[in-house]
């Protein structure tokens, strides 16, 4: 059996503040298989970015381990150091006056890659992001998402087998967000394991087969992004818009469908419907609620991670469980 890129067990770290014990992450465990990518989201303090530091050996933990392809993170620094490659990104660490090509250097020199053929593994790193044609340029050229593929190139150019990737579209647009997805996946076809933080959703929904929670330094939930999006109750939402008078929504009420709400406006009307799974009793009361309403158009949306999210964060600061925690 292969060891796993990742493997937290128990992992705690504690800060002491004032006199006062802060606990930043508790019990934690997870692990993270070769060629996989997983999401770790959480709210703002919940913990993601003390497990990312203590993964990339920035930062000791406190009680429990941490192992990359079986190497302790406190121990065998070296070797963690020499298989993970992270990538926080934004505008910092990066020299803005040389050209991308010399930063790439730079910084492939400082994490021990060899001379010899170190030209070709520039060029085609810079082909991989998709800088070959901008790695003359000064880095205070780029435009935000190129200083994001930069990162990536840096992150991977000593072909680490484990890639700790920080909020990697943060202020992208729709674009460059997703052609710096496409280079991430590319990643995953290589072997390479990725632990994804993200606060945008769709990164996660495009990129990652499973989702890990963080909440309050704890472990909230880990489970295959599939499951995960099933927390939210419900397949897709349904938007109906028609004229006259509108369905009874009472009507609709059903174990496979639940009313978001009617909205009337003028002379037409709004009806949400959240169907919680396409079945022959779904489409049934779908038809019969709108055989004899006078129908303009109709919508049909997926559930998106982001919709899920808001539903689980929720139970979350309610104090309830939901399922997955592993």
């Amino acid at each position: 059996m292969s060891e796993p890129a990742i493997a937290v067990e128990r992992l705690g770290r504690t800060f002491i503040d004032r006199g006062r014990e802060l606990v930043a992450l508790r019990d934690v465990s997870f692990q993270v298989g070769a060629g996989e990518i997983v999401g770790l989201l959480g709210s703002n303090g919940a913990g993601k970015t003390t497990l990312t530091k203590i993964l990339a050996t920035l930062l000791l933990p406190t009680a429990g381990s941490a192992r990359v392809f079986g190497h302790d993170v406190t121990r065998d620094l070296r070797e963690v150091r020499r298989m993970t490659g992270v990538v926080l990104g934004g505008d910092r660490g990066l020299y803005a006056k040389l050209n991308g090509r010399d930063n790439l250097r730079f910084f492939a020199m400082l994490a021990g890659v060899s001379r010899r053929g170190l030209s070709a593994k520039l060029d085609a790193a810079l082909e991989e992001v998709g800088l070959t044609g901008a790695a003359g340029r000064a880095v205070e050229t780029y435009s935000k998402g190129m200083r994001q593929r930069l990162h990536i190139a840096i992150g991977m150019i000593a072909e680490p087998r484990v890639l700790l990737l920080d909020e990697p579209t943060v202020g992208l647009d729709p674009v460059e967000a997703e052609r710096l997805r496409g280079t991430v996946a590319r990643l995953r076809d290589t072997g390479v394991s990725v632990l994804l933080t993200s606060h945008h959703l769709l990164d996660i929904e495009r990129l990652a087969g499973r989702v890990i929670i963080l909440a309050d330094g704890t472990l909230a939930a880990d489970l295959p992004v599939e499951e995960f999006a099933r927390q939210a109750g419900y397949t897709a939402t349904v938007t109906v818009r028609g004229t006259g008078s509108p369905p009874d929504g009472g009507a609709l009420s059903s174990p496979d469908i639940a009313v978001g709400g009617v909205e009337v406006a003028d002379e037409s009307w709004t009806l949400r419907l959240h169907v919680r799974d396409w079945s022959v009793g779904s489409f049934g009361l779908l038809e019969q609620a709108l055989a004899h309403v006078s129908v303009l158009d109709v919508r049909i949306d997926p559930v998106r991670l982001e919709d899920v999210y808001s539903h689980v964060a929720a139970r979350l600061a309610d104090g309830r469980q939901i399922g997955g925690v592993k």
